[in-house]
């Protein structure tokens, strides 16, 4: 069996960039590292929205019987 060493995170980052600059090239890194990145809101308003139809009673009734 093969044993895995991890490396620093410098050489990991640097590792990967290098990777996509081969496959994709300069621009198209750029473009992907440049990508928006999606905010985690969407969980919490349905969160949000769960708790104002939240029966509190109902609720601790099935959870603590």
């Amino acid at each position: 069996m093969k044993t895995s060493t991890f490396i620093s995170e410098e050489q990991l980052v640097s590792s990967a960039i290098d990777t996509l600059i081969k496959k994709l090239g300069p621009v198209e890194t750029n473009r992907f590292l440049s990508l928006k990145k999606n905010k985690r809101t969407e969980s919490a308003r349905r969160h949000q929205l769960w708790q104002k139809k939240l029966d509190k009673e109902a609720f601790f009734t099935a959870v603590f019987r």
